[in-house]
């Protein structure tokens, strides 16, 4: 009796096998040139700087600064009228003075010339502001220096030294009170934005 031989196995249509590995990617290669053949690094243009800001021009309010200055002439002019009543009047001391107006009168010369002076400093100080890098620089070596002209100036127009002195005393005090008053006339009167030496 023969024994029946087993049917051959059926093969899948299908068999079983890994899947394959995903493909590696592949660098682009990278070109490499001599080293003249390089290309030039472009230079990085810094940014340029931003043009410096020009300070505004120091300027006055027109008004109030002249409203001062006409203030400081009448100070002025009470302070030599003061200085002419104590010294000539009260003291009997002769002042020297030079009647350029034609006054024929002491007190009269010096409440002209006092005030006429100040008029002319505000003036001065006005065009320095306007015109020049430090106003109250030069305005203060200039009112010093107008001062002490004036305080000696007398001893050159009379030989009597009491009066000479007198006098130049008197014409410092005016040159001093016209020099301070104009510089805090000023200050006030600076428009906003407009710090000055």
């Amino acid at each position: 009796m023969t024994t029946p031989t087993p049917p051959p196995e059926r093969q899948s249509a299908y068999p079983h096998s890994t899947p394959p590995p995903p493909p590696v990617p592949v660098p682009e290669p990278t070109a490499v040139y001599p080293a003249a053949l390089q290309p030039a690094a472009v230079p990085v243009q810094p940014a340029p700087a931003p043009a410096p800001t020009r300070p505004a021009d120091p300027s006055v309010d027109p008004g109030r600064f002249w409203a001062g200055v006409v203030a400081t002439a009448l100070v002025a002019a009470l302070v030599g009228l003061v200085g002419v009543v104590i010294i000539d009047q009260i003291l009997n001391i002769e002042l020297a003075v030079q009647d350029i107006f034609g006054t024929d009168s002491t007190g009269a010369a010096y409440v002209i010339g006092a005030a006429v002076l100040a008029v002319l400093a505000g003036g001065l100080l006005h065009l320095l502001v306007l015109t020049t890098p430090k106003p109250k620089a030069f305005f203060g070596w200039i009112m010093f220096l107008g001062t002490l002209t004036a305080a000696l100036l007398p001893l050159t127009w009379t030989d009597e030294l009491e009066s000479a002195i007198s006098a130049g005393i008197v014409n410092a005090l005016i040159g001093i009170a016209i020099w301070s008053l104009l510089v805090g006339v000023l200050s006030r009167t600076l428009r906003p934005g407009t710090p000055i030496d």
